[in-house]
């Protein structure tokens, strides 16, 4: 067992419930010639697989890299945000994508990777999660899983959080969930790892190969078609303390929110949005 700041740390074993993944069985399922993944590194702990994968697209790896950690000692969410989970109780990993398309229409591969997710949490674990604008997954009003992108030197590296077997104690906030408190069909994280960047290749490649034109390809329409946000009255925090209230009408081609609010349409590439609830009678 290894250690780190004087604490013996678990051992793969430790938790029969929690297995660990293994790189060699998802390099031989998910490594292939003329397919996006082109190399796949698990990890048992790390600070974050986002900055690993920033530190290694600034180095000139590949397209097609991800990073796996078991474990993350400062795994972030939006806005800056601290996420932390028992380790192998999650999927924790980041892809590196290096897309031709131009960058006016690389705010699409967040939402891309949260639309992969939730189709396959929705195949393979028969759970119906839905997204929450810009790529949370939501089950209910309860976070699943959260989509984390940062632009690096030309590249985009994402990052999935996935909350698989974490028991309702073990939740960092109130209102998340995971696949087990769901009663899911599977809990096992590694066809749902393999589902889920399954499901990235497909809808990326589609993406490239439309030059990025969302309407073109299907991924404006299915992003629609899981939305938890279109139709809501939301209240969105912006940049600077602002606040927005209104109702959430469309996504537009950008991949921008679309909110209406006192006669006007607010396009919002950028926010936290709360789901307001309706009142009732």
């Amino acid at each position: 067992m290894g250690r780190e700041d004087g604490r013996v740390l678990d051992s793969p074993f430790s938790d029969l419930d929690r297995p660990p993944l293994s790189q060699t069985a998802l390099t031989r399922a998910l490594v292939r010639p003329g397919g996006l993944w082109s190399d796949i590194t698990v990890v048992g702990r790390t600070g974050s697989t986002n900055a690993d994968l920033a530190q290694a697209a600034r180095d000139g790896a590949p397209q097609g890299t991800v990073v796996v950690a078991e474990a993350q000692s400062a795994g972030r969410g939006r806005l800056g945000r601290v996420w932390s989970a028992p380790p192998r109780s999650g999927l924790a990993f980041s892809v590196l994508l290096r897309p031709e398309p131009s960058p006016s229409r690389q705010g699409w591969l967040p939402l891309l990777v949260g639309l992969a997710a939730a189709s396959a949490v929705r195949r393979i674990a028969e759970v119906e999660a839905r997204l929450k604008w810009p790529n949370d997954l939501l089950v209910g009003e309860r976070k699943l899983a959260g989509v984390l992108a940062e632009r690096v030197d030309g590249a985009v590296v994402v990052g999935v959080g996935l909350n698989v077997s974490i028991r309702a104690e073990e939740l960092p906030v109130e209102t998340a969930t995971s696949l087990a408190i769901e009663e899911a069909a599977c809990v096992d994280r590694d066809p749902l790892i393999r589902a889920v960047l399954r499901e990235i290749e497909t809808h990326y490649h589609e993406w490239s190969r439309a030059d990025g034109d969302a309407d073109a390809c299907g991924l404006r329409a299915a992003y629609l078609g899981l939305s938890a946000t279109v139709g809501r009255d939301v209240r969105v925090e912006l940049p600077g303390e602002r606040v927005l209230t209104g109702r959430a009408v469309g996504v537009d081609g950008a991949g921008h929110l679309l909110v209406e609010s006192q006669g006007s349409t607010h396009t919002l590439s950028a926010g936290d949005v709360v789901h307001v609830r309706p009142h009732l009678p």
